[in-house]
């Protein structure tokens, strides 16, 4: 991955932070009013309560569900035209969806058009996000000096608790309304407000430049008329290692989504309490999340996703039961234990996974990998967390789940490792390609006539 000896990498490193960080926000606040609004605002109030929201859990999975065809699109658009213009379009798209979710009538105006309005919009917002985190990462880590390009990434990846933090403070603050206030229009409130945060972040991107690996593309005309058939034909093997290496960052939905819904509605803890403890594990999240990407740019990645990843199967299950005590500081500790080692392993997973694919066909199959893992395990986890309580009244089960996810991480991460190179420094095989096929270039170029081509 090329670098460049002016400011850009530290323009795009910013670029994708705050990208992310908008449409992070926009993504996470449609969790938190799934969890607390929307089962009573857009579907009947015949409904049993627990019945309205796994219903809101699921038009959240909706998100999820669009999300691989926002990869897919967005991802065959940044592998053809570039990474800049892709992200521009991602983060339009994104403020639309989400304000027009604020403007939305609830059932008691529009009756069932009131859910269909509200999926539709959603699906337009995971079409969105699912273009925008595979070129986030992408125009941050190939703008990096040389390797570097993990550290890059890490700014990308700060968008996701900085904008979960935001979504948080937000209801937060509304949580004070009362009751019959906030369902009424108090949670419209955060949904309008990202008009304005899309105005900021478009500001920024439309003054980035194209990274030096994508202009190298473009100009060889590397490009692949359809990268994913291309992903899917030589690197098949590649995006299920690398979707299975994600389940372990979806557990931010048991501990977010999921369990504000359960604490609330179950074990009596007040709105804003419970968003207070979130509030502190973001914190800790924002803090502790970079030191992922340090970790496996010094070291032996394998060894450095095992001591990430293992402490997970203890504390995320133990998250669960500390917060089923009721006891405020068990709860808070319980959680901010738990949020460390996934949060540091997803500081590093998306420099780690743009490592794996060629950067003709990267965009693609970084977004493919990142949005299939999201449609399986993402979006399904407050219905699979919420579904297991309501069958079986304990929360064993979604204890036991949580740590299923870490295993299928761990075991996929090392199989992925030893197959495309564990140390950072080094060039991984994809990036041993590109070098190969510059250099076949240079020698195809004719005499007295030699390309220039960037350093990779």
């Amino acid at each position: 991955m090329a670098g460049q000896n002016n400011g850009q990498p530290r323009r795009a490193a910013i670029a994708a932070f705050i990208g992310t960080t908008i449409e992070w926000y926009d993504f996470y606040i449609y969790g938190f009013a799934a969890a607390l609004v929307f089962g009573k605002v857009f579907f009947s109030s015949t409904l049993d309560p627990g019945i309205a929201t796994l219903l809101s859990f699921l038009t959240l999975w909706a998100g999820f569900v669009a999300r691989p065809i926002g990869g897919l699109i967005f991802g065959h658009l940044g592998d053809r035209i570039g990474r800049k213009t892709t992200l521009v379009i991602t983060l339009v798209m994104m403020g639309v969806a989400t304000t027009g979710i604020g403007l939305l009538p609830g059932y008691a105006q529009i009756g069932a058009w009131a859910p269909a309005g509200l999926v539709l919009l959603r699906v337009i917002q995971g079409i969105a996000v699912g273009g925008e985190w595979g070129g986030a990462v992408l125009i941050a880590s190939e703008s990096a000096p040389r390797n570097k390009s993990i550290l890059y990434s890490a700014f990308a990846q700060q968008g996701s608790p900085t904008g979960n933090l935001l979504a948080t403070l937000v209801f937060f603050a509304l949580s004070a309304l009362p009751t019959p206030e906030f369902v009424t229009w108090g949670w419209r409130i955060p949904f309008l407000l990202s008009a304005t945060l899309v105005i900021l972040g478009m500001v920024i991107r439309l003054k980035l430049e194209e990274p030096e690996d994508m202009k190298r593309v473009i100009k060889q005309k590397q490009t692949v008329k359809l990268p994913v058939l291309e992903v899917l034909r030589k690197h098949w093997v590649i995006v299920l290692l690398a979707a299975g290496v994600l389940p372990v960052i979806h557990v931010t939905y048991f501990k977010t989504t999921f369990a504000l819904s359960w604490a609330t509605k179950e074990l009596g803890y007040s709105q804003g309490t419970f968003l207070g403890i979130i509030v502190t594990a973001l914190v800790v999240q924002f803090i502790t999340q970079p030191l992922g990407a340090l970790l496996v740019q010094r070291m032996d990645m394998r060894k450095a996703v095992c001591l990430m990843v293992l402490p997970e199967f203890i504390l995320m299950p133990a998250m669960f039961f500390a917060i089923e005590t009721k006891v405020y500081w068990i709860a808070v500790v319980g959680m901010c234990l738990a949020t460390i080692p996934h949060s540091m392993f997803y500081g590093a997973v998306g420099g780690i996974l743009a490592r794996v694919f060629p950067a003709k066909v990267r965009y693609t199959g970084l977004s493919l990998s990142y949005q299939l893992c999201s449609l399986v395990v993402g979006g399904g986890t407050p219905v699979l967390a919420q579904w297991v309580l309501n069958s079986t009244g304990s929360i064993t089960g979604v204890a036991i789940a949580s740590a299923l996810y870490a295993l299928v991480s761990l075991v996929c991460m090392i199989a992925l490792l030893n197959r495309t190179g564990f140390i950072a420094a080094e060039l991984s095989t994809a990036e041993q390609a590109d070098i190969g096929e510059v250099a076949e270039e240079e020698n195809r170029a004719p005499e007295g006539g030699r390309k220039t081509v960037p350093v990779v």
